[in-house]
């Protein structure tokens, strides 16, 4: 961004989300109109990007790993290519991966935290409200020649697939007599859309109730094959079913952003094992995964554990004697799409200090003595050098607010 765009776009924004990008910067926290100010390198991850983008337009399977050391701007990074992801026309989803809440190898509870987390561009419709709304505009358009079965892949698991028909159906007509009889007893219209828009979530749900719901919604075909998922492969097979259909729909496809990475490698070695199998279905480029662009951060660390795990290691089972990982990940991963991050070099916390220098009088109209103020704020990058951008940019906007109330005193 140059500096132009960077002062038209401060002068087009009011006071409030201003102050509120500086407050959070303050506390350390993110903010997407700082994310969108202060993204340094931004040429480099545009770059990145946009070549997955033409990627995926050719049924590639494109991925990219974020790499640094903590506090180097991964988090960053990622808010950045996800909110350029919805103004190019995608489907995103950001996460973090935790240990405990999201484990990756629960893929079940990775695909909820993906549908969680949701977005469309330019609404806040949670995926089955905009599906339905979707199949009525198609409907409402095409009339008669829209089937909305075609517009699920066939890849979909049959669960998946069942639910969203039932989604976009209408409830069997019936009568206030047909009502009342005994076997129509699990006619429930009201709970219906909350039953359904959970199976879509991944919620765990009695099948029976499901049953009932799918029935009555006029799904055709969904007693033709079992209505549990088990395992994580028919989570993974939804999110890639997923990101065709959105591509049927319209989007380019669906971005899926993930955090804190480095929490796989936290977990036991069994535990480690089954993420690895998960990671390498996202980076194989043997299977194409139309419309899906997975990008993860990790810390260098990671990468190092992966590369240093025993893959000699065997275990025994009814007699046979197997190798414990499927694959040498360590060889297997050498060549993934890799981002690294390193610190920024001197001019680029130049250039940042400048910005947040007129982000500041801007948000809290003052008029700062900018080459003095520069001054003291390049004395705050030396003190705080071993410290993470974050912490360092948190030390530059309390310099700015000490500088604030000095000028603002002197002038009264």
């Amino acid at each position: 961004m140059t500096m132009d765009d960077f002062t038209n776009l401060l002068e087009s924004s009011n006071k409030f989300i201003l102050r509120r990008a500086v407050e959070r910067l303050r506390d350390g926290l993110f903010d997407p109109l700082a994310v969108h100010l202060l993204t340094a390198r931004e040429s480099q991850l545009n770059e990145l990007f946009d070549k997955s983008v033409q990627a995926l337009s050719h049924n590639e399977s494109p991925h990219l790993c974020i790499s640094g050391a903590y506090g180097q701007g991964k988090s960053h990074s990622l808010a950045y290519i996800h909110e350029r992801a919805l103004r190019q026309g995608f489907v995103t989803s950001l996460i973090n991966l935790d240990p405990r809440e999201i484990p990756f190898h629960d893929f079940q509870r990775v695909y909820r935290a993906l549908v969680g987390q949701i977005r469309f561009p330019g609404c806040d419709d949670t995926l089955a409200q905009y599906w339905k709304k979707w199949v009525y505009e198609q409907k409402t358009v095409q009339e008669n020649s829209f089937e909305l079965v075609e517009n699920i892949p066939d890849s979909m698991p049959h669960f998946f697939k069942s639910v969203l028909v039932a989604i976009a159906g209408e409830n069997i007509p019936l009568s206030r007599k047909q009502k009342e009889l005994k076997k129509n007893g699990a006619f429930r219209p009201r709970e219906f859309p909350w039953l359904l828009a959970n199976a879509l979530k991944g919620e765990s749900l009695p099948v029976y109730r499901l049953r009932h719901a799918l029935r009555y919604r006029q799904v055709p075909f969904y007693n033709e094959a079992s209505l549990v998922c088990k395992g994580w492969e028919p989570y993974f097979q939804a999110v890639c079913g997923l990101a065709e259909m959105f591509q049927n729909m319209g989007f380019k496809g669906w971005v899926l952003l993930f955090d804190e990475g480095e929490s796989i490698g936290q977990r036991p070695v069994n535990i480690r094992r089954k993420s690895y199998t998960i990671l390498d279905r996202f980076f194989s480029s043997a299977a194409a995964l139309p419309g899906l662009y997975p990008i993860f951060a990790f810390t260098d660390e990671f990468f190092m554990q992966v590369r240093n795990e025993d893959y000699d290691r065997t275990y025994t089972r009814n007699g046979q004697e197997s190798l414990y990982f499927e694959k040498n990940y360590g060889e297997f991963w050498q060549h993934l799409n890799l981002y690294h991050l390193d610190d920024l070099a001197s001019e680029d916390w130049q250039n940042m200090i400048t910005k947040l220098i007129y982000l500041h009088s801007m948000a809290y109209s003052w008029k700062p003595p900018v080459k003095e103020i520069s001054g003291k704020m390049a004395e705050v990058l030396k003190e705080t050098v071993e410290q993470e951008a974050r912490l360092k940019i948190k030390g530059l906007v309390e310099q700015l607010d000490l500088d604030q109330q000095r000028v603002v005193l002197t002038v009264h």
